[in-house]
């Protein structure tokens, strides 16, 4: 769908590498405006970015290290939190100096042509990949291409709840999303829809089974324990449990018409396990829906996402 990826995409590709070999591979890159990655090494004084290149050092200039800088609309912190990272760039211009080569970049440049040749053309329902960059209280930041970020509300990553995104994501990790919402440069996202319907996650279980949930909230009339994100069950009370412990429970009963999950806690524990990578229930060579539906065929409850 695009070659405009979140930044560490391109690093290790045989094409990339090979544009950043010597000053005529960085000068033959300047001259046809290709987007190249590589590390930064260290945010100086002025905030410019040193970069490490196999044939020599490039530099992005403060100015240069990403929309909105100039203006303040990007803070310096977009700068500074990139040191030991990939970043994407252009080639502004490369010389020799001092015996190695010596290149001036544009983190802007590149990340001016994704917003014009890719961003502002998206459209609700379209499926990117991102890149998660840090995690708050309220939700995920991400990378949508180039270093440019978005969000994914914290009650927009699955249907099961969490305490917090740190339940369902890691930073750093490559992660598919949906455009929900466009406000001309601003992009926010939504994840859920791409875990399935409460039908297609339920079919993975069997009554009589015993499986591996974590426990997501304890309340007075039960306990909620996620089987998998787009799917919990309830079970009877039981003390000594914790919301985030994992469990192992019996499943009692299935009821699609009420969507609903009746199960019996066999054993809880506590464990440092990251969360597991998702599992996507929309094929990767599908870029767009424009509906989705979470209830189940057999329920009159009708719960579904329209993107408009």
């Amino acid at each position: 769908m695009t070659k405009y990826y979140p930044e560490g995409a391109l690093i290790n590709s045989p094409e990339n590498k090979a544009q950043l070999q010597s000053l005529e591979s960085l000068e033959a890159a300047a001259e046809s405006g290709a987007i190249l990655e590589a590390r930064a090494a260290v945010c100086d004084s002025s905030h410019n970015l040193i970069v490490e290149l196999p044939c020599g050092r490039g530099i992005i200039p403060r100015s240069e290290g990403a929309v909105g800088i100039e203006d303040g609309s990007t803070r310096d912190i977009a700068l500074i939190t990139r040191v030991n990272k990939p970043v994407c760039f252009k080639v502004l211009s490369a010389q020799m100096k001092d015996g190695s080569v010596f290149a001036t970049l544009s983190r802007r440049a590149a990340q001016e042509e994704c917003l014009e040749r890719y961003i502002s053309r998206l459209r609700t329902g379209d499926i990117i990949p991102a890149r998660v960059t840090h995690l708050e209280q309220f939700g995920a930041f991400v990378d949508i291409g180039c270093g440019l970020p978005s969000l994914i509300p914290i009650d927009a990553m699955s249907v099961s709840r969490i305490s917090h995104p740190a339940d369902r994501f890691a930073s750093g990790q490559l992660i598919r999303a949906a455009v929900k919402g466009i406000n001309g440069s601003r992009i926010w996202l939504t994840h859920k829809e791409l875990l399935g319907s409460w039908d297609e996650n339920a079919a993975k279980f069997s009554c009589g089974e015993t499986v591996s949930g974590i426990v997501r909230s304890v309340e007075d009339y039960g306990i909620f324990v996620e089987l998998a994100p787009n799917l919990a069950g309830l079970a009877e009370p039981k003390e000594g449990v914790r919301a985030g412990q994992h469990a192992g429970v019996y499943i009692k009963a299935l009821i699609p018409e009420k969507m609903k999950v009746k199960l019996i806690i066999v054993d809880v524990f506590d464990s440092d396990e990251p969360p597991a990578p998702p599992e996507y229930f929309i094929p990767p060579e599908v870029f767009h829906i424009d509906r989705w539906r979470y209830s189940s065929a057999l329920s009159d409850r009708v719960i579904e996402t329209v993107f408009e």
